[in-house]
């Protein structure tokens, strides 16, 4: 890996990659990971109807660092069908669950929601004539989602070749999980060394103005930096 995340260095980019960019830590450390694989970076994110909207704000500052060529934020209201602590004001957002209890599938699951996601983004990518998706989904350090595992991306990628004409003329688009199998401290160093800039990522379940440090994600960010022995920046002031 021989550029720099900002894509200011290193060769010429020649191949097109679209990033879903939450903007949260995963989703930048893929964006890091298909910048320094001097790839052409298409954005995309989404207004799903998810109640904290501040996770959009911080996907434009991180689409705006990596000198993305476009960054779309695709609305879509999930709120409509519920069924998640995530769209639905009346269900609570886990906390304090212990990482044994990480293995089920929490409240904040959103039913469907990396299907929805991954479909739009394979529509774009045909389009652009893009290589690859990247998605920062992980199956190590995570909050037991079904969508963000190894069976379901093989399964989706099958689908995929299926499904377009690209896929079935012979060139598909490869979802590519660089994450899946790593843990969070892992991913922290490999951000780390690649540049990443954490302090722009939100990560927190909360839409208040600083990270609860109690939901899921919240807890397993902060194991990863403690074992990566590194510093989270966007919790210093």
């Amino acid at each position: 890996m021989n550029m720099a995340v900002d894509g200011t260095k290193g060769s010429h980019r020649t191949k097109k990659a679209v990033v879903l960019l939450s903007g949260g830590l995963d989703s930048t450390t893929v964006c890091g990971i298909a910048a320094s694989e001097n790839h052409e970076i298409y954005a995309l994110s989404f207004d799903y109807g998810q109640t904290l909207k501040r996770e959009l704000f911080y996907a434009k500052k991180i689409a705006a660092h990596f000198r993305v060529v476009d960054h779309k934020i695709f609305q879509i209201d999930l709120a409509k069908i519920g069924g998640s602590a995530l769209t639905d004001d009346l269900i609570e957002i886990p906390l304090d669950r212990k990482e044994d209890d990480m293995r089920d599938i929490p409240l904040s699951y959103v039913p469907a929601r990396n299907t929805i996601f991954l479909s739009i983004a394979l529509g774009w990518a045909e389009v652009l004539g893009a290589d690859s998706i990247y998605i920062g989904v992980n199956a190590v350090d995570y909050s037991g989602y079904p969508d963000c595992r190894p069976g379901y991306i093989d399964a989706y990628q099958k689908m995929a070749n299926l499904a377009t004409r690209r896929g079935v003329e012979g060139d598909p688009v490869i979802i590519k999980t660089p994450l899946l199998h790593m843990k969070k401290s892992e991913i922290i160093r490999l951000g780390h060394e690649l540049g990443v800039p954490y302090q722009y990522t939100w990560s927190c379940y909360s839409d208040s103005e600083w990270p609860c440090g109690r939901c899921d994600s919240c807890v397993l960010r902060k194991k990863g930096f403690h074992e990566a022995g590194l510093v989270d920046p966007a919790l210093v002031e």
